[in-house]
């Protein structure tokens, strides 16, 4: 009885408001929310109403609402842009971003992560290097080059790096 009930599933969606956009997509696009069909079968007000007006006020009415349509689908963009906004900065609340230069010393997670190396167990390290950043590019992206000079051939993330701080005698003590 699938084929039966999918004009209504789809009628339903279409006509129930979205809390995205706080207004339905049928409203969105033709101005005004639609007419369900027991409000046809039992000549609500809303079917009633725009009857008793005379066609100039009803074309007028209709005209107004369609001007109106432009300024609710901003007012919905707009919402829909703060929503993604605030849901944007919780999602990066506790991202810290690192920034390196070119030339400083850092270390490299090992790759792929949580690769481990059967010899020594969960004793693995997790880092590798001291690498030198050869080359900044936009957006967290950094070249690598070792101590000997040799230049990896693909570009790595800044979270898969972290500085690089030598430990001397003297800081030990």
């Amino acid at each position: 009885m699938w084929h039966l009930k999918l004009n209504e599933a789809l009628w339903a969606y279409r006509t129930s408001p979205r809390s995205a956009t706080g207004t339905t997509p049928y409203a969105l696009t033709y101005g005004h929310d639609a007419m369900l069909p027991v409000e046809l079968s039992i000549n609500s007000l809303r079917l009633i109403e725009p009857s008793s007006l005379v066609s100039a006020e009803y074309n007028q009415s209709m005209r107004q609402e369609l001007e109106d349509l432009e300024e609710a689908r901003l007012d919905a963009y707009n919402l829909l842009v703060a929503q993604k906004q605030i849901a944007e900065r919780a999602y990066n609340q506790k991202v810290r971003q690192k920034t390196f230069g070119e030339g400083e010393l850092v270390w490299q997670t090992v790759l792929p992560v949580r690769l481990k190396d059967p010899r020594f167990g969960k004793w693995s390290p997790n880092w590798e290097g001291p690498f030198v950043v050869h080359k900044v590019y936009g957006k967290g992206a950094y070249h690598l080059r070792d101590q000997t000079g040799l230049v990896h051939k693909l570009p790595i993330n800044g979270k898969f790096l972290k500085k690089y701080y030598p430990v001397t005698w003297e800081m030990r003590e």
